[in-house]
C-alpha cells in the first residue's frame, strides 16, 4: 500500500514540478535577455547566434529556477491533496505526515544533489560559453542601416549618403553620394549618382550599389604647382560599386582569455585562486612596515642636545644638516609626510583590492552550496504549508511562493553584498537567506504535523495563552455575551 501511495504522491508532484519549472525558466530567461537587449538588437546576429545565447542563458538560470519550482510544485501538490480531502483520508488510515512527505523529500534530496553537480560542472562551462559569446556580440557593429539624408560610415573606408529611398525594401536609391577614403587622402575621391539600386551578393558577404547617371570626381595634386590641385571628372551612365561586409561578421575571441574569471571556475579552482590571492595579500602586508620605514629618519641626542647617535633607516643625515635653517627642515618634513600619505593611500587601495577579490572568489564557492541547499529548504517550506493551506491550483500557491521567494532572493542579495563589502563574514552572508528561512520551514512542519489551523482565527487567539503572555491573553479572549 505504501509503495502505491508513494507512486501516487510522486505522480501528483511530477506534473506541477515540470510545469512550474518550465514557466519559471521562461520568466527568468526573459528577464535575463532584457538586461542584454541593447547589446543584441540591431546587429543582425542570425538565428544560430541567438539560439546559442538562449541555450547558454537558460542553462545558467537553472540553479535559480530549481528552488522556486520546488517551492511552488510542493505547495500545489500537497495543497491539492488537502483540498480534495485525500490528505485527511491518508492521515485517518494511520499514516503520519512525515511519511506522506517522504517520497517527495527523497526526490528533492536527489534534486539538491543534482543541482550541486550541475552548479559545479555544467554552469562554469556554460558561463564561459555565454559570456565569451556575449563579449563578441557587444563588439559587433550594428547591422547595415543606410538612412535617408544621413552620412553612413559603417563600411570601412567609405562614407555614403542617400537623399531618398523607395521600393518595398528600400532598395531603390535617389541622390547617391559616396566618399572614398581608402587612399588616405581625405575627401579627394567623390562619386555622385542620380539614382541606383542596392542589393547583397555572395550570401550577404558583399553589398553592391548599381548606380545610374552620375560622375566621379578625383582631386589630384598638380605636379608643377604644388600649392594647387586639379580635378578629374568622369561621367557614367551605369556603374557597379561593391563593398565588402566582412567587418560585419561576428568575430570570436579565444575562450582561453576568459577562463580565469571566477564564474568559469569549479570549487577546487576557486580554492586555488583564493589561496593565491591570500598569499599575495599576506606578502604585501608583511612588506608594509619595511616600506614605511623608508619615509622616516630617526635621531638620538645626548644630554647636551647634540646628535650623539644617529640611526637612519635609509637616509643618512649629515651633521651640517642639523644646523640648517628651520624652513628647509619643515619643507622636507612636509614632503615626506605627503609622500607617506600617498604611499598609504595606494597601499590601502591595493590591499583592499586583494581582500575584495578573495571575498568574491569565496562567494562563488558558498553560492554553489547555498543554492543547492535552498532546494531542500523550499520543499521544507512548501510541502507543510500546502498541507495547512489546503488550496491547490495556481492561485494561493503562486502568491505564497512568490512571497517566500522574494524574501529568499532579497536576503541572498543582501547577504552577498554584506560579505563583499566586509560588513559580515562571507560565509554568514551567503548562508543568511537559508538560515533565516529555516526556522519558518520547521515551524510550518511542526504546525502541519500537529494539524494546527494556522490560518484559522482560533489559532491566533490561543497563541498568547500558549506563549504565556498575560496582557495579550486578555485582549484575544472572546467576549462572552
Amino acid at each position: 500500500m505504501l509503495k502505491k501511495l508513494d507512486k501516487l504522491i510522486l505522480k501528483a508532484f511530477a506534473g506541477p514540478f515540470l510545469l512550474t519549472f518550465a514557466v519559471v525558466q521562461f520568466i527568468l530567461l526573459t528577464h535575463t535577455l532584457l538586461k542584454y537587449l541593447d547589446d543584441i538588437i540591431g546587429k543582425d546576429l542570425g538565428t544560430g547566434v541567438l539560439l546559442q545565447l538562449l541555450f547558454y542563458f537558460s542553462v545558467l538560470i537553472v540553479p535559480i529556477s530549481l528552488p522556486l519550482a520546488v517551492l511552488l510544485s510542493s505547495l500545489m501538490t500537497y495543497g491539492n491533496l488537502g483540498e480534495h480531502h485525500e490528505l485527511t483520508a491518508i492521515k485517518a488510515s494511520g499514516i503520519a505526515l512525515t511519511r506522506i512527505l517522504r517520497p517527495v523529500l527523497l526526490l528533492t534530496v536527489g534534486l539538491a544533489v543534482g543541482a550541486f553537480w550541475f552548479n559545479e560542472t555544467i554552469v562554469p562551462k556554460a558561463n564561459l560559453k555565454a559570456y565569451s559569446l556575449l563579449w563578441d556580440v557587444r563588439q559587433q557593429k550594428l547591422a547595415l542601416d543606410i538612412r535617408e539624408g544621413v552620412f553612413y560610415n559603417g563600411i570601412p573606408g567609405y562614407t555614403i549618403k542617400v537623399d531618398k529611398k523607395t521600393g518595398e525594401n528600400g532598395d531603390r536609391l535617389h541622390g547617391v553620394m559616396i566618399y572614398d577614403h581608402t587612399q588616405k587622402s581625405g575627401n579627394a575621391t567623390v562619386m555622385l549618382a542620380d539614382s541606383g539600386r542596392m542589393f547583397t551578393r555572395f550570401n550577404g558577404g558583399y553589398l553592391s550599389l548599381e548606380l545610374f547617371h552620375g560622375h566621379n570626381y578625383v582631386e589630384q595634386p598638380d605636379a608643377q604647382d604644388r600649392a594647387g590641385a586639379s580635378f578629374v571628372r568622369q561621367g557614367f551612365d551605369h556603374n557597379l560599386v561593391t563593398f565588402s561586409l566582412a567587418s560585419f561578421d561576428l568575430g570570436r575571441t579565444k575562450e582561453d582569455l576568459f577562463k580565469e574569471n571566477r564564474m568559469m571556475l569549479n570549487i577546487p579552482q576557486l580554492h586555488n585562486a583564493t589561496d593565491s590571492i591570500q598569499k599575495k595579500l599576506t606578502h604585501e602586508q608583511h612588506q608594509v612596515p619595511r616600506q614605511v620605514n623608508a619615509y622616516f629618519t630617526f635621531l638620538r641626542f645626548d644630554t647636551t642636545g647634540r646628535a650623539a647617535n644617529r640611526r637612519v633607516a635609509h637616509l643618512q643625515v649629515p651633521a651640517s644638516r642639523l644646523a640648517a635653517p628651520t624652513a628647509p627642515i619643515i619643507q622636507q618634513a612636509t614632503n615626506r609626510a605627503n609622500n607617506l600619505r600617498a604611499f598609504a593611500n595606494s597601499t590601502s587601495e591595493r590591499l583592499n583590492d586583494y581582500a575584495r577579490n578573495s571575498a568574491l572568489f569565496r562567494i562563488e564557492v558558498y553560492r554553489k552550496y547555498s543554492q543547492s541547499v535552498a532546494v531542500l529548504l523550499m520543499f521544507l517550506i512548501g510541502a507543510p504549508l500546502g498541507s495547512i493551506i489546503k488550496k491547490g491550483g495556481l492561485g494561493v500557491p503562486i502568491l505564497v511562493s512568490i512571497l517566500f521567494f522574494i524574501i529568499y532572493y532579497v536576503l541572498s542579495i543582501m547577504g552577498e553584498k554584506y560579505g563583499r563589502e566586509f560588513v559580515w563574514p562571507v560565509g554568514i552572508g551567503m548562508w543568511m537567506s537559508n538560515l533565516v528561512l529555516l526556522p519558518a520551514g520547521l515551524f510550518f512542519l511542526y504546525q502541519a504535523y500537529n494539524d494546527s489551523g494556522l490560518l484559522e482565527l482560533d489559532f491566533w487567539r490561543r497563541l498568547p495563552q500558549r506563549l504565556g503572555i498575560p496582557g495579550l491573553r486578555k485582549i484575544t479572549e472572546p467576549v462572552e455575551e
